[in-house]
């Protein structure tokens, strides 16, 4: 590997953690796909970070394009193929010193032979970049190269992930305003704090949960100590026990034989009583069945009454029933026709209606049309005696103008 990307994957790799938590913890308020670089200033640091990268994936690509010699004569030039073959056999040269100079362990290198070395190697990258730079087509034949290649060297991939990692981070960075940056102060501040009750929190509830188990076990030993005890109580008990219920069988031995011969004088005497007892029992069964026969006769008679009245009441419900029956046919018919008068009613009702609204509205036209002649009746009045004084005030003036007429005539004959 050469100096450079030992040197870049050194820094990638102790940064990863700081851009996980920065991007994770503090500079979520941005949406850099909203926001564009406004100063010259953020975009020339943008802009040599873009170029980091793009000359990374080129060195991480360098392996491929040199192990396909029919890649560098393609859309390349010559002195540029010749420029990435000695690049190549230099960085080859210093990574096969450098692993003489590890096997090695007694004998250390010097340190200018060393400083010689990655000089020499840094000048080779210079001298290649700088060529590629000026080739027009060598930046898209290494994008090609990259776009067809699916498996690189995996330390080169790791270095140009972290450095889009960190140039996410620092376009987060760039984007952010004075009030964002206050924003993420304050949250960063009310996350520490909250950070800090938590902790005091989780120690309390250690402490709560240690003192917890010491009394969980105090209170086991204690218990186990209560089991023990009741174990050896529970073995006297039994003991005891075994004791008790061998005297009781002996008790009750000695009191089964007491009673069995008790129990031997009571059945002769119960015996005894049982057959007096028979005795007066045929003696009742017999004064008993003349009893039950007067009852039976007495029953007998009751019930046939009984079915005699039923039998007439049957008889009288059924004359009720047919008179119900024919009741109720006639409720029916009259229903009927009492449905249909009301239907005739309400027809006769309908059409009376009708009629009454026309009565009604006659009147209304009838007294409408009187009124209306009667205003006309005054109109013309008006009107008749309007132009009957026009008319004699026309004839008045004819007159007027007459006399007037005949006078001057008289004083001109005069």
């Amino acid at each position: 590997m050469l100096p450079c990307d030992r040197q870049q994957q050194q820094t990638v790799s102790s940064s990863p953690s700081k851009i996980k938590i920065t991007r994770d913890d503090s500079l979520k308020i941005v949406d850099p796909s909203r926001k564009k670089l406004v100063s010259l200033e953020t975009q020339r640091i943008a802009g040599i970070l873009d170029e980091c990268i793009r000359k990374v994936e080129m060195i991480a690509l360098l392996p491929i394009v040199i192990a396909s010699p029919g890649l560098l004569t393609v859309g390349m030039e010559t002195g540029l193929s010749e420029t990435i073959g000695d690049h190549w056999k230099v960085g080859k040269r210093y990574e096969s010193q450098r692993h003489i100079w590890e096997s090695q362990e007694e004998q250390t290198p010097e340190a200018k032979e060393m400083s010689d070395a990655e000089h020499a190697v840094h000048c080779s990258l210079k001298d290649m970049f700088r060529k590629i730079q000026a080739c027009s087509t060598a930046s898209s034949t290494f994008a090609n190269v990259g776009s067809l290649t699916l498996q690189r060297d995996e330390c080169p991939q790791r270095l140009v992930e972290g450095l889009r990692e960190l140039r996410l981070v620092l376009l987060e960075r760039l984007l952010t305003t004075p009030a964002e940056e206050r924003e993420r102060i304050c949250r960063m501040q009310e996350m520490s704090q909250r950070y800090h009750s938590n902790l005091d929190l989780v120690a309390t509830l250690e402490a709560e949960v240690a003192a917890a188990i010491k009394d969980r076990d105090e209170e086991i030993s204690k218990k186990n100590q209560t089991i023990r005890h009741l174990k050896s109580s529970l073995h006297q008990m039994e003991k005891i026990s075994e004791d008790f219920v061998a005297r009781t069988r002996q008790e009750a031995e000695k009191q089964n034989h007491s009673d069995q011969k008790t129990s031997d004088g009571r059945q002769q005497r119960m015996q005894q009583e049982v057959s007096l007892l028979r005795l007066q029992l045929n003696n009742l069964i017999a004064d008993n069945r003349e009893v039950e026969l007067g009852l039976r006769k007495r029953k007998y008679k009751v019930e046939t009454e009984i079915e005699n009245w039923i039998q007439k009441y049957d008889s009288d419900m059924g004359e009720k029933q047919t008179e119900l029956e024919d009741m109720t046919q006639l409720f029916e018919e009259e229903k009927e026709e009492l449905r249909e008068l009301e239907e005739l009613h309400g027809v006769l009702e309908v059409e009376y209606t009708q009629v009454m609204e026309e009565r009604r509205l006659a009147q209304e036209r009838q007294e409408e049309e009187e009124r209306v002649r009667e205003v006309m009746g005054r109109a013309a009045t008006v009107i008749q005696a309007y132009w009957r004084g026009c008319h004699v005030r026309k004839v008045m003036r004819a007159k007027a103008k007459g006399k007037k007429g005949k006078k001057g005539k008289g004083k001109k004959g005069k």
